[in-house]
């Protein structure tokens, strides 16, 4: 563990007329998750988050399921972001970049990664299928720029593929160990990797 090392966990709650949601976020962990959405699909993608970033994550969310799958999605993406961003606090000594390519059979998704306080989000590629069980595809790109925009990434995906489980489970695992990298500390480095000081 590097020098600046701390107890980089948090815990966010979010709470509208739409969602009720409880995180809990360790970046430092071993990938012990207990997720419950009520979206089995989206459940399966967030345990897959956890255990190849190696992050310790909970998450419990209460959506209106009986409209759709939009909000459950949206704020659990949110909510996710934010802790990332309460986790790493003032991100000294951490790597900042990172790019992925994760392949799932016939399918591969490319994920590059910036922790610059700056939200971006780029997305290329289409999902095969419109639905993965009760989610939509299209709301997997939704998520990462929920995410991505609460977190302060820069966040650049693109996938490829014929099965759309295939292309949003590479998605999924590519995010995850492309933050696992950049959230890693360097030890030679004792303050913000940028030249401003400060992310």
């Amino acid at each position: 563990m590097g020098r600046y090392m701390t107890d980089r966990t948090a815990a966010v709650t979010r709470a509208t007329a739409e969602t009720d949601i409880e995180i809990t976020l360790g970046i430092d962990g071993d990938g012990d998750t207990t997720v419950d959405t009520g979206i089995g699909f989206f459940d399966h993608m967030l345990d897959a988050f956890g255990t190849h970033g190696l992050f310790d994550l909970t998450v419990r969310c209460d959506g209106d399921l009986a409209v759709d799958d939009h909000h459950t999605v949206e704020d659990v993406g949110i909510a996710l972001g934010e802790a990332f961003a309460a986790a790493l606090g003032e991100k000294r000594g951490i790597r900042r970049f990172a790019d992925y390519t994760v392949p799932m059979d016939e399918a591969a998704a490319d994920v590059v990664v910036d922790i610059s306080g700056r939200p971006y989000f780029a997305f290329d590629g289409a999902f095969s299928q419109e639905v993965v069980g009760e989610m939509t595809s299209y709301m997997a790109r939704h998520f990462l720029r929920s995410l991505a925009t609460n977190a302060g990434l820069t966040l650049h995906a693109s996938v490829r593929g014929e099965n759309a489980h295939h292309e949003i489970e590479a998605l999924f695992k590519g995010l995850a160990r492309a933050l696992d990298d950049a959230t890693r500390i360097d030890d030679r480095r004792a303050d913000a990797p940028s030249t401003k000081g400060e992310l």
